[in-house]
């Protein structure tokens, strides 16, 4: 498995300042893709334990506010063991910080849904370049649904983050700056 970049301060994937990694790998080549260059599964640099202690050390900052995993196509069944591997030692590292993730399958169609034990957010579906909707916040398509993942799990029904949400770890209100 591969990844395409880190990002050591991100701003634009999830709310507050995040770590995003890209993992390398897509097959649903979206029209008008914002990452096309992630597409090719032997692009970009192998994925590591290394790596994932680069990632992890990144976000040992106090004003990280979480870890974000995009793409390619971090969901994709060449990657997604990596990404359970990333997410869980993230939240065993940083149980209070979130983990948002990206990805073309919906939520229901994973194939690894341990996966979904460490996500707080996941924006799934594919972007469709004809349901382009650059209001959206965290979404670019209409199609798309940007879904609170762990209380998701907790009820059995797709439940959408709000931006206001009871966090997951305790019984406190958190508001996600926007």
């Amino acid at each position: 498995m591969r990844y395409n970049k880190i990002r050591k301060m991100d701003i634009a994937d999830g709310p507050g300042v995040r770590v995003s990694i890209f993992f390398q790998g897509c097959t649903f080549n979206c029209k008008n893709c914002f990452n096309p260059n992630t597409h090719d599964f032997n692009g970009g640099e192998e994925f590591t334990d290394e790596v994932i202690e680069e990632v992890l050390n990144l976000c040992d900052k106090e004003f990280i506010k979480g870890l974000s995993i995009l793409g390619g196509e971090p969901m994709h069944p060449f990657n997604i063991k990596g990404t359970i591997k990333l997410a869980k030692a993230f939240k065993e590292r940083f149980p209070n910080k979130t983990i948002w993730s990206w990805t073309g399958f919906l939520m229901e169609n994973i194939i690894d849904k341990e996966v979904l034990n460490y996500l707080d957010v996941l924006v799934d579906g594919q972007f469709v370049d004809e349901l382009r909707n650059p209001s959206l916040k965290w979404a670019g398509s209409d199609n798309q649904r940007v879904i609170n993942v762990q209380e998701t799990l907790r009820r059995g029904e797709v439940v959408l983050y709000t931006g206001e949400e009871k966090s997951v770890y305790n019984d406190e209100k958190v508001a996600y700056a926007h």
